[in-house]
């Protein structure tokens, strides 16, 4: 499998976004490859976007998110849950994606332990359960996606036909009206992963 290099991530944000649905997110962890093909996605866009951790300007938090694109931007919500984003567009403008959703393919065993044996459309379908499936923390935070020695990349994965691809507005965010209402999240039509 061939590894997404720099140049695909940066791009248009809403290109890159639609462009990762049907790719394989690798984590590596133990020795072991937890994989899963990209079935949701969010994109979040500049300082304008009041739904995005930017539209305060940069912080200490959402530094990542300036930096170069092909990183992992890993947060904590809630004071509990991880979030992976991965950072695209061009260095200083903070435009990042959230991967809201994975149809596991490899080290489903070991997925399954993580997430305490709930049953396997269970383990990926949502940011915060596809991180603790596969052990995606603050840690990660940074990484760069395009490194050969990388423990998260992304991996050339499976076509998605224009047909099979919804577009709808984002998850609980918050905002004005158009943060609101942008259709800034791209699915898989019937895929039984995407989150609820």
């Amino acid at each position: 499998m061939s590894r997404l290099q720099r140049d695909f991530f940066a791009r248009d944000t809403l290109t890159v976004a639609r462009e990762l649905l049907g790719q394989r997110l690798v984590r590596i962890l133990e020795d072991m490859r937890l994989s899963g093909y990209i079935v949701e996605v969010e994109a979040y866009i500049g300082e304008d976007d009041q739904a995005s951790h930017a539209h305060p300007g940069r912080t200490a938090r959402n530094a990542t998110m300036y930096g170069p694109p092909g990183h992992a931007y890993v947060y904590l919500i809630y004071g509990m849950h991880h979030c992976l984003n991965i950072v695209t567009d061009r260095e200083g403008y903070p435009a990042a994606i959230l991967i809201r959703a994975l149809e596991p393919v490899e080290g489903i065993p070991l997925m399954e332990r993580q997430r305490g044996h709930r049953p396997i459309t269970q383990l990926t379908n949502g940011p915060a359960r596809l991180c603790q499936a596969l052990a995606i923390d603050r840690r990660l935070d940074g990484v760069d996606l395009c490194t050969p020695d990388a423990p998260l990349f992304i991996e050339r994965g499976i076509f998605v036909p224009d047909e099979k691809v919804v577009t709808g507005p984002r998850v609980g965010v918050r905002g004005d009206e158009t943060a609101l209402t942008v259709p800034w999240r791209f699915y898989i039509r019937d895929n039984s992963y995407v989150s609820r």
